[in-house]
């Protein structure tokens, strides 16, 4: 109705020549504003009312609404109130417009009741489009009491033989359902009846009403399916719910795929209908099934198949898009469609032939890969970054699922590296170079190569620098490593300061390495040291002075390579704080004093309203480092004192839930053959003075341990933190485990408020706290290494433990990998805990150090089995074969 309204506000304001082009970009609207327009609506109260003017008015403050202009109380009241007054023109244009705009409007309770009484008129009246439309627009703007008197309507309007009536009360009923679900459950009858309609969109409203109702209620909504899937279902519409609902029964139910399987044969049936969006709902939900096998998946994979070739865009895309994701779990399945998916490629629809594109790359054959580069060469320039991404990392997948045809893959990868494309879209090209590199030896020398190139005319630093780092650990173990030599180079002589810092270790790699190069990689790092940047020339200095250059005396070779290429043993994060934190002195800067531990995010401090920090999560010690500052606070107390050297402190641990009259955390403190519980407490009751507080702890379910020394806190005021402390013995080189029942206990005085005084006499109290557990990565440090394949070899397979583990059913290899990697406790490297999407299987690499300061790599390999079940391969490398034992008993136990 709108759209009517506008084209005849539009007709007389059309410059009438040949030129279309002007009226195309014309806009009725253009220019309008709110004040103007409220102006014009006066002319609601005009005695004689003209309704085509009334309707441009009305439409025009539609399109401000919609727009999102505000109109004030004022404004939309006198608005309302004069709309009010059209309810007596007979017009029917004009009085739809005026359903639309106080629906729009949302009158406020004490001024719906001025145009209840019409309403109500309307919903009785002879008129089907009236009663249709006064039923949508009282279920909008009503509440529950007037709906109470309008219900016996609303029940009849459902089961009324015009369909336009009996959807708009099915319709509002959905939308009540939010606000008044208890009325709109008594309609259960009329809605059931409404189902059995003949009418295609009552019985698509009414069937989406009642399993609303029902949706709580798993029995009733699997009687619902079963009664309907027997044929009482006619609408396509509601074909399409009834397919979503079924399987949302079977996916609850766990219905076995063995014997009497009546809920996946109608889904069977429904691939025989003579509407597609049906036929293209059941093979969507059957391909959608957990554990489907290939038999079952061949119906809807034929459908699908059927559907490549329409003549419609959106059957194709739809097809394409559902066949694309069965090909991550059953290639094979959709090997059937690839023909006609190559036919796809050329299709003018450019999302359709990339999906068609990346799921050729996942179904196809060694035999159809050279033919299959040569269709995607000629299509990779028509299609945005996003859709070559896609592409770019089938292409990977596909390359390490056929490593023989790493040629022809990784040539293409290179062609795309140097034509025009943004960041993201390079970044994945390089990454992907990188990883063939790594996973396929006969690939190296090319990719390499094939990466020196490209830096040539790279204009994005970050992938200049990365590519030298990979090139300086690679390009050394090459057999003609003097080759790069000169790709280097050029980055010193032609680049900014960023990527010529990096060229410069680069150089200095391959000389460390290859000692028929030092000589030449001598006279280029001395040409370095005149470089304009500082960075370079003390790049290239230190270098010289390491490998030798300047004449000094020179360190071994393989300290030289541990210094090169060995890992820094310290966060970044943390050593770049302990730099900031150095005061220059005589004393010069010992990297060993930089904590090892990777610092967790601290959690959010309990804060009552309008108060400053109590500070529990931080120690009461200056932050020099988090580790630092709880070693001082412990040696300084003498019952901890000859704990020796602590290893490690957890994380504050919450065990009072926030906006308690107490807060409390606890930080478990690691030592060698001890643990100490420091409970950081707070008392957040202005009135209440706190002494001789205490935790009475409870270790009957944590055996190896035993308690032998505790420290209460004298006093605890008002918003001021405070510390008690419980120490426990347990087995030296055991990481014992065990939960902690927590009390705390302590004297509550009363505080005088004008004076902030307390008083003599106290009374005893307790109050419960949470549970505390020590679990096995509390003898864990989150220590990593920056290049963890040197790390692994380094380490030697002499103290290497490998096992194969079943996980069981899990949603996803994410999951997998961050229950892992929680129970270990350690720190991922290189990005691994990310697991791509849609993936079947993943690497994931850890690295540690055990309690006894034992170095410890972990690399897990995961893959999915049957359905949801994931399987797990753990190799363990560490410096003490008892150390990877020990890991690999945590995870059998775990």
């Amino acid at each position: 109705m709108i759209s009517v309204v506008v084209s005849e506000m539009a007709q007389p304001l059309v410059k009438k020549d040949d030129d279309r082009d002007d009226e195309m970009d014309y806009s009725p609207f253009m220019g309008i504003e709110k004040g103007a327009v409220l102006q014009e609506a006066r002319v609601f109260n005009d005695p004689q009312l003209d309704a085509r003017r009334c309707s441009q008015v009305i439409t025009k403050l539609l399109y401000l609404l919609n727009q999102g202009e505000a109109f004030t109380k004022v404004e939309a009241t006198e608005v309302f109130f004069s709309v009010t007054k059209l309810f007596q023109s007979k017009d029917i244009g004009l009085r739809r417009m005026v359903y639309l705009i106080i629906k729009e409007l949302s009158p406020s309770a004490d001024e719906v009741i001025i145009v209840t009484s019409s309403l109500m008129k309307d919903m009785n009246s002879r008129t089907d489009m009236y009663r249709a439309n006064a039923i949508r627009v009282l279920c909008r703007i009503t509440d529950g009491t007037l709906l109470t008197q309008i219900e016996r309507y609303l029940k009849q309007a459902i089961v009324d033989k015009n369909p336009v009536v009996a959807s708009a009360a099915l319709v509002s009923g959905i939308h009540l359902l939010q606000t008044n679900p208890e009325i709109v459950k008594r309609w259960s009858n009329e809605v059931q009846e409404a189902v059995q309609s003949r009418a295609a969109l009552v019985q698509f409203h009414a069937l989406a009403l009642l399993h609303q109702i029902r949706q709580n209620d798993r029995l009733a909504v699997s009687k619902l399916v079963t009664s309907l899937t027997k044929g009482s279902v006619r609408s396509p519409l509601a074909q399409c719910l009834l397919i979503r609902y079924t399987s949302q029964v079977i996916r609850e139910s766990g219905i076995s795929q063995t014997g009497d399987r009546p809920f996946y044969d109608y889904l069977e049936s429904c691939l025989r209908h003579k509407a597609e969006m049906v036929i293209f709902e059941a093979a969507r939900a059957i391909t959608e099934l957990n554990g489907v096998t290939t038999r079952e998946l061949t119906p809807a994979i034929t459908v699908l198949q059927l559907f490549l070739s329409s003549s419609k865009p959106v059957l194709r895309f739809a097809a394409v898009r559902t066949l694309n994701k069965v090909a991550m779990t059953h290639p094979m399945a959709v090997t059937n469609c690839n023909i006609d998916m190559e036919s796809l490629i050329s299709d003018q629809n450019r999302s359709i032939a990339t999906l068609a594109i990346t799921t050729l790359l996942k179904t196809g054959n060694e035999s159809s890969i050279d033919r299959l580069m040569k269709q995607i060469t000629n299509f990779m320039s028509d299609i945005a970054d996003e859709f070559k991404i896609v592409v770019v990392e089938a292409i990977r997948s596909l390359c390490l699922k056929f490593p023989l045809k790493y040629r022809s893959l990784m040539n293409f990868l290179s062609n795309i590296l140097r034509e025009e494309g943004g960041f993201e879209y390079k970044k994945a090209i390089v990454d992907s170079i990188v990883i063939l590199i790594r996973d396929i030896p006969d690939a190296k020398e090319g990719g390499l190569l094939h990466l020196c190139e490209f830096i040539e005319d790279c204009e994005f630093t970050y992938l200049s620098t990365q590519i030298l780092h990979f090139l300086g650990n690679e390009g050394p173990k090459t057999s003609d490593p003097s080759k790069y030599i000169r790709y280097i180079y050029n980055r010193v002589i032609l680049e900014n300061a960023t990527v010529r810092a990096s060229a410069v270790s680069t150089l200095a790699k391959f000389g460390a390495l290859v000692d028929s190069l030092k000589p030449r990689i001598f006279v280029l790092l001395k040409r370095c040291l005149f470089d304009s940047d500082d960075e370079v020339r003390d790049r290239a200095t230190l270098y010289l002075n390491t490998l030798g250059g300047d004449g000094a005396v020179v360190e071994t070779d393989e300290e030289v390579k541990e210094f090169l290429f060995g890992s820094l043993d310290v966060p970044l994060t943390n050593l770049e704080t302990s730099l900031k934190n150095y005061e220059p002195s005589e004393e010069p800067f010992d990297i060993y004093s930089v904590p090892k531990e990777v610092k967790s995010q601290p959690l959010a401090e309990k804060k009552a309203p309008g108060k400053k920090p109590t500070g529990l999560s931080a120690p009461p010690v200056a932050p020099t480092s988090t580790v630092d500052a709880y070693e001082r606070l412990l040696s300084s107390i003498p019952e901890f004192a000859t704990y020796g050297k602590l290893f490690k402190s957890s994380a504050p641990v919450e065990l009072t839930e926030a906006e308690t009259e107490y807060a409390v955390n606890v930080v478990k403190h690691i030592f060698d053959s001890h643990i100490v519980f420091q409970y950081n407490c707070a008392n957040t009751i202005p009135e209440q003075l706190l002494e001789n507080v205490s935790v009475i702890v409870d270790a009957s379910e944590a055996e190896e341990f035993s308690e032998v020394a505790s420290k209460p806190l004298k006093s605890l005021p008002y918003d001021t933190p405070g510390q008690t402390f419980v120490a426990f013995e347990r087995p030296e080189g055991v990481p014992a485990v065990g939960k902690f029942s927590n009390t705390l206990r302590f004297i509550v005085k009363e505080v005088d408020p004008s004076t902030g005084e307390a008083e003599d006499d106290g009374v005893e109290d307790e109050y419960q706290l949470e549970d505390l557990e020590v679990v096995s990565a509390d003898y864990m440090l989150k220590v990593g290494v920056s290049n963890f394949r040197n790390a692994w070899e380094s380490l030697g397979a002499d103290c290497e433990k490998i096992d194969e583990y079943g996980l069981g059913p899990m949603e996803g290899l994410t999951e997998a990998v961050n229950a892992v990697i929680s129970l270990l406790g350690m720190q991922p490297c290189e990005g691994t805990e990310v697991v791509p999407s849609n993936s079947r299987s993943h690497t994931c690499l850890l690295s540690g150090l055990y309690i006894g300061n034992v170095k410890v790599l972990v690399r897990l390999s995961f893959g999915v089995g049957g359905p949801k079940e994931v399987a797990m391969k753990l190799a363990v490398r560490s410096e003490d074969i008892s150390v990877s034992d020990a890991i690999h008993e945590i995870v059998a136990s775990g």
